[in-house]
């Protein structure tokens, strides 16, 4: 699950880090790596606890509905909104996954935070999107799941309200969020009807390529920093080197490790990932000189038979 687009976000943000706090040593530099990654798979089965718990607060409602209605002599809609979220059959599948089930019990949960479920679960059955599932009156699996799908991509991805609340619990979650949503509507996505108790998760890591990238990667901008800096100290031009921003000298430098390290990862997949991570956390003019500066080395080791690959790899 965790790729290379945020492994490579977490080496840039902890090399920052190590940086303003020179102090570290290597080994307690990746400890914090290795929990940090940690984290983002944790964020990855909170937010989908989130949905759980969305259902059983629907459930919740329905059974008052059904009990105050009982009194009166009623018969519940069974269009409310309550009802058809409560009895959401992909919403089911997730309550009883097993590995869900172990992070609900062993983790931070989302009973903790009854006014911001109560305020999603208003804003998923108030919507348009759930108004035209009630209408067409489709309840089958793929319905359920589409419906789910659509409003956490509509209400969950880019809703403001996370930032605060998941920096209150985690200090490395708010830099992943945008990342691990898509992880978690690729999961919605792989629910079928069949699925059981022990559907599986996305793993921690696609393979384990991906893990030993991120160490070798963050193991290597750290130790090879010198190497790195003296480089670009010799390419820099029309500025100099010690005026650079501090992130993106790191930047260009984790660019540069990972272009000198990693042979078989092509050029300009390299540089790409590195410059849209220059467009998020650096100046508005940083992505173009990291690009020319990135592109002018290249050429430079190309020229000196210290760099084999080519960008159209």
């Amino acid at each position: 699950m965790i790729n290379r687009e945020l492994i490579r976000l977490k080496v840039i943000q902890l090399v920052y880090a190590h940086f303003q706090n020179s102090g570290k040593s290597l080994e307690t530099a990746e400890k914090e790596l290795a929990f940090s990654l940690q984290k983002s798979y944790e964020l990855y089965k909170f937010l989908l606890n989130l949905l759980v718990e969305v259902r059983q607060f629907a459930e919740r409602k329905a059974d008052s509905l059904s009990a105050r209605a009982a009194r009166m002599g009623n018969e519940i809609d069974k269009t409310v909104g309550e009802l058809r979220i409560a009895q959401n059959k992909l919403l089911l599948k997730l309550e009883e996954n097993n590995a869900l089930r172990d992070f609900r019990e062993h983790r931070l949960q989302w009973e903790e935070e009854p006014t911001f479920v109560k305020k999603l679960y208003t804003a998923f059955t108030d919507s348009d999107i759930y108004g035209l599932y009630i209408a067409k009156e489709d309840y089958s699996f793929a319905a359920d799941r589409e419906v789910i799908r659509k409003l956490y991509k509509t209400y969950v991805c880019e809703n403001e309200d996370f930032e605060p609340l998941l920096e209150e619990h985690c200090l490395y979650w708010n830099d992943d969020k945008d990342v691990i949503d898509t992880f978690v509507l690729k999961t919605i996505r792989r629910f079928k009807a069949e699925s059981g108790p022990d559907q599986e998760l996305l793993p921690a890591f696609s393979s384990d390529e991906d893990e030993e990238f991120a160490g070798t990667l963050f193991r290597e901008t750290l130790l090879r920093s010198d190497e790195m800096q003296e480089l670009m100290r010799d390419n820099v031009k029309n500025w100099s080197y010690d005026r650079l921003a501090l992130m993106d000298a790191i930047i260009m430098q984790t660019a540069l490790t990972e272009i000198l390290t990693f042979p078989d990862i092509p050029l300009n997949v390299s540089i790409n990932e590195y410059l849209d991570i220059a467009k998020v956390y650096s100046t508005p003019r940083s992505t173009g000189y990291i690009n020319g500066f990135l592109d002018a080395v290249v050429k430079k080791l190309h020229k000196e038979n210290k760099l084999l690959k080519t960008t159209n790899k």
